[in-house]
């Protein structure tokens, strides 16, 4: 790497889940240890990386679409350097630079800490691949980053990497490999470090949480014991976590959730699709009438609990009366909000190979449109059951639309926006908005993806 000084700087930009976020944390320590500092725009970092996503066909195009740039950054800034890393490199490997050979180096999801030692190979023997076996190598995303004040109020906490399902239009278990759980003593040491750090709440992270533990021993589940410990820990708000698996939901992670007050009552479980034929053809594990009975579960034991879902329409060889399934249980199950996706065929997959069976791209968009409606009736309708209401909200900051108002959310995970407003003690309220405030917030109005309100008291 060509010597560093204080004024070099790093810029990284993230596609993706969490998990990526998490790595993109993994990196940028690694850079400030290296003496890099963060850029704030792209075109000024002396290194730029890219943190990339393949779960979704298009997540290709937008990477070579960002790299294109970076070529043009490139030619007028000989001495940038451009880093690709992450599940697309971890997929492509030696393509990247066939298709982008103006890149310096490009890294998998498995030795992203080698990012730096990889930028000083690259000086001396040019442009690097090193991309390795996911099921032979320890994962980054296990390892603890040092902590950084700087990362606000909320954090993300790594608590599993990998996955042992297989999904059928899953591409995740080939480019982040087998489940591998970390240590719980592990996890409490970071949760600890982030709270004293100034971090309130945590999100466990791990791509089917529920079977946290099972590769350390047989015992389950141990994700419960898991959650009443990091809920337990001095200082810690709130705790949320993403994602479980239904299949894996059990009762006494249920339990754990009621349990434990830190416990947000939020709750992720993805449904894909409501058709029991099509669940079988995906290898979910579960139909729908026993996904329903693990939702009743969770909403019987945690009150008023927030449910979010993710859904696939169009999978290969879905017919209307699939679809229409899928409508029901999706009307029955009544989510907050769901994000839902067009099939995207994902090489290596079962099936992305089912190209007699994939469904018209002109019928899987008029299903999308259809589904979102009924998404948006269901999220509209337990929105405006909360007006009236005085929510818990921790500020998240300005809101991005429009300045004049504050965003946060509240423990259920939805967003609020609402202006400062006066202050009860009458010195104002700006200053009680800053990021990571805990603030009681009337909700005056309601829509599909957020709610607004107005400052009722600061919270205790």
């Amino acid at each position: 790497m060509v010597p560093q000084s204080a004024s070099r700087s790093y810029y990284i930009q993230t596609f993706g889940c969490q998990m990526n976020v998490r790595d993109s944390e993994q990196l940028a320590a690694q850079f400030e240890a290296d003496g890099l500092v963060p850029a704030e725009r792209l075109e000024e970092a002396d290194v730029v990386a890219y943190n990339t996503c393949c779960i979704r066909e298009n997540a290709d195009g937008r990477l070579y679409g960002h790299l294109g740039h970076a070529a043009s950054l490139k030619a007028s800034s000989p001495g940038k350097r451009v880093v690709v890393a992450g599940c697309l490199a971890q997929k492509d490997r030696d393509a990247v630079m066939r298709r982008a050979p103006w890149v310096d180096v490009v890294v998998g999801t498995h030795n992203l800490a080698s990012a730096t030692d990889l930028l000083r190979r690259r000086e001396i023997e040019g442009p690097v691949v090193e991309v390795l076996d996911p099921s032979a190598s320890p994962s980054v995303a296990l390892l603890r980053p040092p902590v950084r004040g700087s990362r606000g109020p909320s954090a993300y906490v790594t608590i599993q990497t990998g996955c042992d399902n297989c999904c059928a239009f899953c591409i995740v278990p080939s480019v982040r490999g087998p489940e591998i759980s970390r240590p719980i003593d592990d996890i409490l040491g970071e949760v600890r470090s982030l709270v004293a750090a100034g971090t309130l709440e945590v999100t466990l992270l791990g791509q089917n949480v529920n079977s946290y533990g099972r590769d350390i021993t047989r015992r389950r589940p141990l994700f419960a014991d898991l959650l009443r410990a990091v809920g337990a820990v001095e200082g810690i708000g709130r705790v949320r976590f993403t994602s479980p698996h239904p299949k894996d939901l059990r009762p006494e992670v249920v339990a754990a959730m009621a349990e434990t007050p830190a416990v947000c009552e939020q709750l992720h479980l993805p449904l894909q699709s409501g058709s029991d034929r099509v669940l079988a053809a995906m290898h979910r594990g579960y139909t729908a009438k026993r996904y329903l009975a693990r939702l009743a579960m969770a909403r019987d034991a945690v009150p008023d609990l927030a449910v979010t879902t993710d859904i696939i329409v169009g999978f290969p060889g879905e017919t209307e009366q699939d679809f229409e399934r899928t409508l029901q249980v999706v009307a029955e199950a009544g989510y907050d909000s769901a994000y839902t996706f067009e099939f995207s065929p994902r090489p290596g997959t079962e099936a992305g190979a089912m190209t007699r069976s994939f469904i018209p791209p002109e019928v899987v968009a008029e299903r999308f449109d259809r589904l979102v409606a009924v998404v948006e009736r269901s999220a509209l309708e337990r929105h405006r059951a909360r007006v009236g209401l005085v929510e818990e909200v921790m500020v998240e900051g300005p809101s991005k639309k429009d300045s004049s108002r504050i965003t946060g959310r509240t423990r259920q995970g939805k967003l609020v926006h609402f202006p400062p407003g006066q202050s009860p003690r009458g010195d104002g309220s700006l200053h009680e908005c800053q990021p990571g405030t805990l603030l009681r917030v009337r909700i005056t109005g309601a829509s599909p993806h957020h709610l607004l309100g107005e400052l009722f008291t600061q919270a205790s």
